[in-house]
């Protein structure tokens, strides 16, 4: 099953992405930040990222261009999920493919991710 990178500050959010994504049988890893979220993606094989915008040290619109500039994952497809309304544009131009407002229920992220890997999931 593919390996999913969820990306954000809030261990609630963090818990709650992780918990859902597991249950239909993804693998996850975690990271609080742009910063730890990168190191994870030079050392393993990651098929989609989930991150948030407002983190410290690195935000998810840097996340999202570092991850742009890197060939090994300038295909990766990203979600960018987050409360702010307004930096959609952005993250778009950044790389982002999907820009998510939360709250987000469980069965839209899993139909997205689903669309973005072309996986079905367990029931």
């Amino acid at each position: 099953m593919p390996k999913i990178l969820v990306v954000d500050d809030s261990p609630v959010v963090k818990k709650i992405v992780t918990t859902t994504l597991m249950k239909k049988g993804f693998e996850v890893r975690e990271a609080l930040d742009g910063v730890a979220a990168l190191e994870i993606l030079l050392n393993e094989k990651i098929d989609l990222v989930i991150t948030d915008l407002n983190m410290p040290k690195m935000d998810g619109l840097q996340l999202t261009r570092e991850i742009r500039k890197n060939p090994m994952y300038k295909r990766i497809p990203i979600i960018m999920l987050t409360t702010n309304p307004s930096e959609e544009q952005k993250a778009l131009e950044a790389g982002a493919n999907l820009y998510l407002k939360k709250p987000v229920t469980s069965e839209e992220l899993i139909s997205h991710v689903q669309k973005f890997l072309g996986v079905e999931v367990k029931s």
